[in-house]
Formats: C-alpha cells, structure tokens, sequence
C-alpha cells in the first residue's frame, strides 16, 4: 500500500515511479487545521501586507485568502500604494505586532526598491512572524530550538517527506540553491539531530565544482535554483528522492527546475510541478498561523 498522498505512475517499458501528490498531503493538512479551528472561540487572523499592484502578488494573496477561508481563519488586508514610504510601513507592521486580535503577519515579496525588506521583516514582531524569516526564528531554526517558526517552504518540503514515509536520516541529501527562503534553512531543519532529519547535506550552488558528481551521489536531491529543467537524466542515479521546489512560467505552460518527463522513471519518488511543493507552502503558512494563535492563548 503507497504511503498518504503518493501514488504510482507507470510508463511503457520504463520502472514505475511514485509522484508525490502535494495536492493530497497539503489537503489533508487544511483539513486537520479546519478541525482545530472548530474548536476555538474565535477565528485565527492573519495580516497580509502589500505594497504596490504586482500581479504575481495579487495572485499569491487571493490563493492564500482563499485557503484561508476555507479553514476558517480571517483575513486582514492591509493594502499600499508603491509611493509608501520606508517609514510608514514600519509604522503600519508596529501597529499590527502590537493588535492582540492579530495572530500572523505575512509580508509579500517583493517590495518596490525604495523598501529595505530586511528592515520590514525585523519590525514584525517575532511571535507574528508566521512567514519564519525574522532573523530570532532563523537563528532558532538553526539552533535546533522549536518555539519560533520554519520558513513555509521548508517546513513544508520537510512534512511532505515525513507524510510520505521518507526518512532523510543517514541520506546524503543535496539541496542545490542557497536562497535565504528555502536552501539555508531547509538545509539547516534537514541536519538536526532529531526525527525526520539526521541527514548530511550538500548545500550547492553556481559556484559548486563537479555539479554533476554532487548531484549523482544524492539520496534526497532538492533542486530549488529557480532554473526551468535545469536537473537531467543523468544528474540523477536511479533510486533517489527528488524534490523540486522550482517554478517557472514558460510558454508552454508551468515547469519546474527539474525535466520532469525525462527523470521521473529513474526516481523513486519525485514531486510534480504543479501540485508538488508548493500547495506545501500554502498549508504550512497557515498552520503557523493556527500554531500562533494557540500559542498566544496558551493551548
């Protein structure tokens, strides 16, 4: 029987692979938080900041809103005209780190040039910080302490193993891309010395020497460069994991940083994009929004 949320696809002639389905993993957890919530007396909240008309932004935070209707937690809009200044912003992240109603405060990326983004991530207050990029639940994570909270991405990437029975310890997992948002701290949860990690970890990047050595000795090989197809057949040996955070729009449609077609039948277990990683990311974000909030009500 295949583990909750992966599924087998077979292709002539080739060994059959299992897709994970981040669809189903992440639904599952949705409807989990939806059962907490139930229990609750009020609604969790979350703020969502925005600066400017970005489209892609305005489409990342309609999908978020949506996911968070449908749980059961409110949404707060917090909408700015790109001319805000730096100072202003603070002035409005203040103001919601400190409303007791507010239990998350999401900030989408990226903000207009003028906006030192580090500076507006620092103003959040650490215990709101449901994105898991202030830099007190950074260096928690990599402290190994577990009252912050893990970037979206990672974490997500991390329960997607776990729910679907792979166990990272004693693997030799390469994560190519060192990005704040995911590499370091994916990087950073999978070397802990604890259940679900335990792993050593390549962390590779443009200036890596024998890119193609590292990738063939990988176990668990994370590709999150933001580099359409970059990974190939022969980058992979049979058997690995392979994971692929990328996302890029083509015009032939959505494609991943790994050749999907052309990798998956050496895999034992690979994730598509779409439907991989990032619906993760999506239920990641508000489990730690629901975390907040029982956190602030001493559950």
């Amino acid at each position: 029987m295949s583990p909750s949320g992966v599924h087998s696809s077979k292709k002539e002639e080739k060994k059959p692979q299992l897709i994970i389905d981040g669809f189903a993993v992440a639904n599952a957890i949705l409807e989990e938080l939806k059962k907490r919530i139930l229990k609750f007396k009020r609604k969790p909240s979350l703020a969502f900041i925005r600066v400017g008309e970005h489209p892609p932004s305005l489409t990342y935070i309609r999908m978020k809103q949506k996911k968070c209707e449908e749980v059961g937690i409110l949404s707060i809009d917090r909408e700015f005209k790109e001319t805000i200044s730096e100072e202003n912003l603070l002035k409005e992240v203040a103001l919601l780190s400190q409303d007791p109603s507010v239990d998350g405060i999401l900030i989408q990326l990226p903000l207009p040039a003028h906006i030192d983004t580090s500076q507006v991530i620092d103003h959040i207050d650490p215990s709101k910080d449901v994105d898991g990029f202030h830099p007190l639940n950074m260096g928690k994570l990599l402290l190994g302490q577990r009252d912050g909270f893990f970037p979206c991405t990672p974490y997500g990437i991390m329960t997607l193993l776990a729910r679907s029975a792979i166990d990272p310890s004693g693997k030799h997992v390469v994560i190519l891309g060192r990005s704040n948002l995911v590499g370091k701290p994916l990087a950073a949860l999978l070397i802990q010395k604890e259940k679900g990690a335990n792993a050593t970890v390549t962390l590779a990047h443009k200036a890596s020497r024998d890119l193609l050595r590292l990738c063939q000795s990988a176990d668990i090989l994370v590709a999150a460069m933001g580099a359409p197809r970059f990974v190939k057949e022969e980058m992979v040996k049979a058997g690995t994991v392979v994971i692929d955070v990328g996302i890029t729009r083509l015009e032939g449609g959505i494609v991943g940083d790994v050749d999907f077609e052309r990798v998956a039948p050496k895999c034992a277990f690979i994730t598509p994009v779409p439907g991989g990683v990032g619906p993760m990311t999506i239920a990641m974000l508000l489990s730690n929004t629901v975390l907040s909030f029982e956190r602030r009500r001493g559950s």
